[in-house]
């Protein structure tokens, strides 16, 4: 008889070095898995880190963490892909983009070999090419298959209006859509301050002298965040650990949350062929559903720009 207790909700981690085991961390302190599994191509690493938070229990809420092999991606409900080439100083996401193509068609295989019902969340970068190779290569519907997106980037804005306008990060209501890199925008019209737009709340803040010099600003420091960190200590992994918790929570709870990860477009605003950052409605099925808001016609024009720096990137796949 197999005494092997069932898992319901069980997160496959593939890739265990810096954001792959903080995510781990994060996730184990939340308490919203019942078992995390790490996989890596470098099984002693993988086992080391497993090990590392396994002695953390007695501190954790109730889970089992350990290291695996690919046979673990057949009964889990979400799989999130760290593994990859890591971003150098000075280096863009999308410089990335050929080490880390290869790398993520070979995850995907032994994925989708294993039958795997999950649903699969990317954050390996350039992260919205790697979700569309993802996507392309697994043959899911684009719902199941997501990437992190700009879910990290809001967060950024969030903070950095939080600051600016000296109110609680909390009462702020904020998204970066397009790119998780360098073509992503603020989408100011869809921005809230304690219910109030933004557009209405700062002539009552009163701190910007120039509402649109201000706002480039704040947009142009979300935008170089990650650059920053990189040169500061080479890589970026704690706020991100804590985004794919909120992703991953939002899946394994089925909560329908509204958050900006990458999708599949299939005519959303115009676009198809292309996958980047909207808001979603994540579910336990992934995302059902791409929201899609009246946008300003300067937004627009940077959605599409976005749309096609990543379509001219996305051209030297071979």
């Amino acid at each position: 008889m197999d005494n092997k207790p069932q898992y319901s909700r069980k997160v496959s981690i593939v890739g265990a070095g810096t954001v792959g085991s903080t995510f781990a961390y994060a996730l184990a302190q939340n308490g919203i898995a019942d078992e995390i599994v790490l996989i890596d191509k470098d099984r002693e690493l993988a086992k080391g880190q497993a090990l590392d938070l396994a002695h953390g229990l007695p501190y954790f809420p109730s889970v089992d963490i350990r290291s695996g092999e690919a046979s673990d991606y057949a009964d889990a409900q979400v799989i999130v892909i760290t593994a990859g080439s890591k971003q150098k100083p000075g280096e863009s996401r999308l410089d990335l983009l050929q080490r880390n193509t290869k790398i993520m068609e070979s995850i995907v295989d032994e994925i989708t070999s294993e039958d795997s019902k999950a649903v699969l969340v990317v954050v390996s970068n350039p992260m919205d090419i790697m979700t569309y190779v993802a996507q392309k290569r697994s043959g899911w519907p684009r719902g199941r298959v997501i990437g992190s997106g700009t879910v990290l980037d809001s967060a950024r804005l969030r903070y950095i209006l939080s600051r600016h306008c000296d109110i609680d990060v909390h009462n702020v209501h904020a998204y970066i859509l397009g790119e998780h890199g360098d073509s992503e925008f603020a989408a100011w019209s869809m921005t809230h301050l304690g219910g109030i737009a933004i557009k209405e709340y700062c002539p009552i803040c009163g701190k910007c002298e120039d509402w649109n010099e201000e706002h480039k600003e704040i947009e142009n420091r979300v935008r170089q965040s990650a650059y920053h960190i990189i040169d500061y200590k080479a890589a970026t992994y704690f706020a991100v650990g804590l985004a794919l918790v909120r992703i991953v929570g939002a899946i394994v709870r089925n909560e329908r949350s509204v958050l900006t990860v990458s999708t599949s477009l299939e005519g959303e605003y115009g676009l198809e062929d292309i996958s980047f950052s909207l808001p979603s409605i994540v579910s336990g099925q992934g995302v059902e559903k791409i929201l899609e808001a009246r946008l300003p016609e300067e937004e627009m024009d940077a959605l599409q720009n976005s749309a096609n720096t990543l379509k001219e990137a996305r051209a030297g796949l071979h």
